[in-house]
């Protein structure tokens, strides 16, 4: 596949390939929901026209394994139907003991050293939020604040080791919208952004660079949020879990969908911390 991924896209192939195997498995709906965990009703769901729902983790590994084929072919991620791919879910992360230091999103920054780190964040990066941020939007989603912190504070760690190479590109359009409070910033005092951006800014400057931020404008490209750890793996963020690719043409793929997207941006790294000091507060 090239180009943006978004849930539209895996939801249709994902719909498109679970009909197939239900018309191979030589099943009525019923027999085939229950031989993978869930309802009829459930199933229906899923293979609805025009709906862009996933199925659980669990769900989708159970559809997997019974019919043998890969996550990755079953999301259309792959035309490869051996299994290559795996999900797993994001509270495993979030939730695993001893801080962010012992997850497996840990273990994969770990097992990447040495090689270069891509990465696209749904908001503002983990390592360059400020803990009074991490703290409001923890609040706001029910998490665990000092997960979070923990978070933070190990890719700040990371990105000082002389061997990191990490490239970051997100749009510049959620960097304005923070600063003037918008969107899932809403509510969040000026003086708290105020301080939020030059945290950011700061580090920016410090971490250059082994770490390097590009800024896109999304109204001229889309991406999803995902990190590509070196050769290894690529994990795409899907709100709740993550998708875990290992195949290599997938990975591939996605690194040239990246490469795409720091060819397009409208601030390079150099500039980033510059353009953060200079948004306009409301």
């Amino acid at each position: 596949m090239t180009g943006a991924i978004d849930k539209r896209d895996l939801s249709g192939l994902f719909r498109e390939r679970l009909k197939g195997l239900l018309q191979r498995s030589g099943l009525n709906q019923s027999a085939f929901a229950a031989a993978v965990g869930i309802d009829r009703s459930a199933l229906s769901q899923l293979l609805a026209g025009g709906s862009t729902r996933l199925p659980r983790a669990e769900t989708l590994m159970n559809i997997a394994a019974r019919h043998q084929v890969s996550l990755d072919w079953l999301l259309g991620l792959s035309e490869d139907e051996g299994v290559t791919g795996e999900l797993r879910e994001n509270m495993e992360i979030a939730e695993a003991e001893g801080g962010f230091g012992d997850t497996l999103l840990a273990k994969w920054h770990a097992e990447a050293i040495g090689t270069k780190i891509r990465y696209v964040p749904s908001g503002i990066p983990d390592l360059l939020r400020s803990d009074a941020v991490i703290d409001f939007e923890a609040d706001a989603t029910s998490t665990n604040r000092q997960a979070q912190r923990d978070e933070a504070h190990y890719r700040v760690d990371y990105n000082r080791r002389p061997e990191t190479d990490m490239e970051v590109c997100m749009p510049r359009q959620t960097l304005e919208l923070f600063a003037r409070g918008l969107g899932r910033w809403e509510g969040l005092p000026r003086d708290i952004r105020a301080a939020q951006l030059e945290h950011m800014a700061a580090l920016i400057d410090d971490l250059y660079p082994s770490f390097r931020l590009y800024l896109f404008d999304w109204r001229r490209r889309f991406s999803a949020p995902y990190t590509i750890f070196g050769p290894h793996r690529a994990a795409i963020y899907m709100g709740g879990m993550y998708l875990v690719l290992n195949a290599r043409q997938t990975i591939v793929t996605l690194t040239r969908h990246f490469d795409g997207l720091i060819r397009a941006a409208v601030v390079n790294a150099h500039e980033t911390a510059d353009f953060v000091r200079r948004l306009p507060l409301e």
